[in-house]
Parts: C-alpha cells; sequence; structure tokens
C-alpha cells in the first residue's frame, strides 16, 4: 500500500461475542470510543466454548488498564483466586509437583535461587523446590489473602461465559453498538479487503477495519481470506475435549489441578459455587464416547451440565492479521489449556492492536510487526506446553511413549539442554513465562541440572543452611497468618458463608 491510498480506520467491526470479542470491545472503546464507530455481532444462536476459566496473573494488567474494580468482578463472575496449577502424574505414576505464580526463594545477582538450593540438595540441607515457594505453601494449606507489595502472586478462576457479559457491559458502557445475527456472508472489495458483513436477514454491516473473533470457525481470516493454518498436532496429539459443571463438594482450592491420564490430562477448577471440570485427550486413541465416561467417572458432585466435546487442532494461523482484518482468540490458533494462557493470548492481542492502531489506514509495516509479535508470542508458549508431554518418564501408554521421544522444535531442545547442563534458564525479553516458571516445571517434570553457578560454592553448610531455613521459616510464617481461601473470598467479594457440600 502507498500512502495516498489509506483509508483512515473510523468503523471498527467486530465479528463474534464471547471473551475474545467482548474483551476486544471493551478496551477499544475505553480508549477511542469517542473517535470510532465500533459495532459487534453476535447470534445467541451460536453458542461460545466458553471453557476457559483459568487464567494467570497477567489477567490483572488488563483489570488495571480498563479500571475494574476486583471485587465487583469477582463476584460477577463467581471467581476465586488461583496461586497455580498441581500437576499430577505427569512425570511418572504418584508423582506431583506445583508450577506457582512469582518467585521461588531469593535470587543473588550473579545466580538464580535454584543454583543455591542444587548446591543445599547436594549437601543434604536443602527441602523440596517447592517448599521455597509462597504460592504453593500457601495453596498446600488452602489460604489465601492480598499482601502487601503483591507479596501472593496469583490470578484466578472464572465463569468465562459471565465474564464475557461483563466486560459487554463495559464495552456497551463506551458506546459500542451489539447487532444480533448470524454472518451469512463475508463480502469483499475489489481491492482484496472485507468491504462487509451481510447477516442472514440481509443487512449489511460495512467497516474500514474488522476483528475477526467467530472461534475456530475462522470465517473472515481463515475462511473469507484464505490465511492458512499451520498444524502443530504432531508435538501436541490431543485434539479433543469434553466439558462439563460439576456443584461443588468441599472448599474452592486456590489452584487449578492438572490430572495426567494415559490418554491425555483432566482439570478441575474451582469456582465461588461449583467446579468446572474437562478431559484433554487425542481422539486416536480414547473415543469421544469413552472420553466422556471416563470424565463423568472421575468428578465429583452432582453434574450441573451436559457434557460438551470439543474439536480442535492446535497450531496458529500463518497470520493473524491480513489486509483489514485482525484474529482474535480461536480464529487466531488454538493452544490447549494446559497452563491457561487462552485469555492471555486474547489480552495480548488486543493491547498490541490498541498500541498500533491503525488510525490513519492499515500499513504493511504494522501488520508484519504485529504478526511477528503474535508468532513469536504463541511459540513461546507451545514450547512451553510441550515441555510437559515431552519431559517425563511414563511410558506406560502410547500417548507418553510418542510424546517422550519425539522431536521437539529446535528452540526448546535448546532451553533444556542448557538447564540439564548448568541449572541456568534462557530467558528472552517479552516472553510470558518467566525463569521461575520454566525452572519449577523442568524441575517437575525431572531435569535435574548437572552444575550449579560457583557462587553457591563459596557457602559454608552453616551459612547455606541459614539461608535456606531463613526463607523456608518465613514462608511458614506468612502462610501461618493467611485465612482460609474460602473465608477470604467470602468476605472479599460476598460469597454467601454455606457449609460445603459433601460427597456421597
Amino acid at each position: 500500500m502507498t500512502p495516498h491510498t489509506l483509508t483512515p480506520v473510523r468503523r471498527l467491526v467486530i465479528a463474534g461475542g464471547g471473551t475474545a470479542g467482548w474483551m476486544v470491545a471493551a478496551l477499544i472503546s475505553k480508549v477511542l470510543g469517542k473517535q470510532l464507530d465500533i459495532r459487534l455481532v453476535e447470534s445467541d444462536e451460536i453458542g461460545i466454548v466458553g471453557v476457559g476459566e483459568a487464567t494467570i496473573p497477567t489477567l490483572l494488567s488488563y483489570h488495571e488498564l480498563m479500571g475494574i474494580q476486583e471485587a465487583e468482578f469477582m463476584a460477577a463472575t463467581q471467581a476465586t483466586f488461583k496461586l497455580g496449577i498441581h500437576f499430577e502424574g505427569w512425570r511418572n505414576l504418584g508423582e506431583d509437583y506445583f508450577h506457582g505464580f512469582g518467585t521461588t526463594g531469593k535470587d543473588h545477582w550473579t545466580a538464580g535461587f535454584q543454583h543455591f538450593w542444587l548446591k543445599g540438595r547436594e549437601r543434604g540441607l536443602a527441602e523440596p523446590y517447592t517448599n521455597y515457594s509462597l504460592e504453593w505453601s500457601a495453596a498446600k494449606a488452602g489460604r489465601f489473602a492480598h499482601l502487601p507489595k503483591n507479596g501472593l502472586n496469583y490470578a484466578y478462576h472464572l465463569d468465562a461465559t459471565r465474564y464475557g457479559q461483563y466486560l459487554r457491559g463495559l464495552a456497551e458502557a463506551s458506546g459500542v453498538q451489539r447487532i444480533e445475527g448470524k454472518i451469512g456472508e463475508v463480502e469483499l472489495a475489489a481491492s482484496g479487503d472485507i468491504a462487509a458483513l451481510k447477516l442472514g436477514d440481509g443487512t449489511r454491516i460495512e467497516g474500514d477495519l474488522f476483528i475477526d473473533c467467530t472461534g475456530f470457525r475462522s470465517l473472515l481470516l481463515g475462511q473469507a481470506l484464505g490465511v492458512g493454518y499451520e498444524d502443530w498436532s504432531h508435538w501436541l496429539p490431543c485434539d479433543s475435549a469434553v466439558a462439563v459443571q460439576t456443584a461443588s463438594v468441599g472448599e474452592p482450592l486456590p489452584y487449578t489441578r492438572s490430572i495426567a491420564h494415559p490418554f491425555g490430562w483432566q482439570w478441575r477448577i474451582p469456582l465461588q459455587g461449583r467446579v468446572g471440570n474437562g478431559l484433554v485427550y487425542d481422539s486416536r486413541r480414547l473415543s469421544d464416547d469413552a472420553a466422556r465416561s471416563t470424565l463423568l467417572a472421575h468428578i465429583e458432585g452432582e453434574t450441573l451440565t451436559t457434557p460438551r466435546t470439543l474439536k480442535f487442532t492446535p497450531g496458529q494461523r500463518h497470520k493473524t492479521w491480513h489486509r483489514n482484518c485482525v484474529a482474535i482468540g480461536l480464529s487466531s490458533g488454538f493452544l490447549e489449556p494446559l497452563e491457561s494462557t487462552s485469555i492471555h493470548l486474547i489480552q495480548r492481542s488486543a493491547i498490541r492492536l490498541m498500541q498500533m492502531f491503525p488510525a490513519g489506514g492499515v500499513r504493511e509495516c504494522d501488520i508484519e510487526e504485529f504478526n511477528r509479535q503474535s508468532q513469536n508470542e504463541i511459540e513461546h508458549i507451545r514450547d512451553f506446553i510441550i515441555l510437559h508431554y515431552h519431559v517425563t518418564n511414563r511410558r506406560d501408554a502410547p500417548l507418553w511413549q510418542h510424546c517422550g521421544s519425539m522431536d521437539v522444535p529446535a528452540s526448546l531442545a535448546r532451553r533444556i539442554e542448557l538447564f540439564r547442563e548448568t541449572g541456568r534458564v534462557f530467558h528472552a525479553a517479552n516472553e510470558l513465562f518467566g525463569e521461575n516458571s520454566w525452572i519449577q516445571v523442568m524441575l517437575g517434570q525431572g531435569i535435574l541440572p548437572g552444575a550449579h553457578h560457583p557462587t553457591a560454592d563459596l557457602m559454608g553448610d552453616v551459612e547455606l543452611g541459614n539461608f535456606l531455613g531463613d526463607i523456608r521459616a518465613q514462608v511458614v510464617r506468612t502462610v501461618a497468618q493467611l485465612p482460609t481461601h474460602r473465608a477470604y473470598v467470602g468476605s472479599y467479594c460476598g460469597v454467601a458463608e454455606v457449609a460445603p457440600k459433601t460427597s456421597t
């Protein structure tokens, strides 16, 4: 495109609602609502996926940008707090580990805490690595509270459908117009750009920039504009999920459970009044009917919904922005919810678009930069998820045999080799998962480094023992002062203090 052909963007059309559509609408309308005509097209007849109920701490940043009051949001979405993910049976049958938010122990400017822990382990002075994590100790004890200076890092478990509705209220208050209707046709201009969406009743919705939030269908970017898809199922073989909601039968745990099975894994996500359950599996190794039966055999409490089966192909579109269309959410790509990154990817795309908003017209340089950043971000997360499957001692089922022996992306292989040989973690700027996330998962999956930084050798047994012991003692003291998670949620965002049901 040359400068004189640029068309200023004044009319923004968002195709599809749900978390993705309303998250984008709420953010852009808050900032540019007075300068843009923003319309969102969705149909009540088309269901939303709505099972992405676990989040990561980056959502707090989005809420801060939006000026969202936490207690109000949590009450509206029946949310609870989340301190991390408990992985059960991923390394070996009967062995668990925790990926907690925040940091573990205390770093030195020369080296991370893991090096001092490795030296302490060598000398018989160290407890398990997770014992030096405040988040894990609080999670294990079922406790939570807001601490000064963000001392306890957290995210949320939330009702995704209610979250979309909550964001819709914010967006409409900022001037977004919702149009009810099913998209029957995506009308292209002679230039190849999208000119309008034609609804089933014949209504035409014209726009200058279109946001594709139509889910797996990718009606605009994938179907109308023909942008292809890169399939990652050779690294991530699970291609299906079945989800169901159940009544709560116990205290809401302040963490997500991820339970490995021979053919995939199961999630349990506790909200204020119910639990979200799901089974992610490889349909070549487990039929849909068997998956449904397996999930129902491994849940607690009365089922509140009919189990829903979802089909997906892990991967990404070759471009997430093409011509005058930006795909956000499932329409741009999909990674299974193992590390609760779906809402994060929506959030990052929405913020990136806001920061690069083409008010003066769509420029190729913006498209290229947007696509470069989007690709780097999802590939980093992809590698982190593959790590869980690939580095494992399990060989009890074909899925685990395949994952343990498969070739992995070179970018992941380098990270694994570096940690295994040196105990160090390579971390590029702007990557989602920090050093401690990689350390927790690599140690948890069974990689024990063969070396540590020489700084740790400078400590004698007494000094190193005191160093590790003081960290652990501080964690224990802090957790002992915290209220129970359920009591804190009850007082903070108004959930009724009723005794949980007992399972039968």
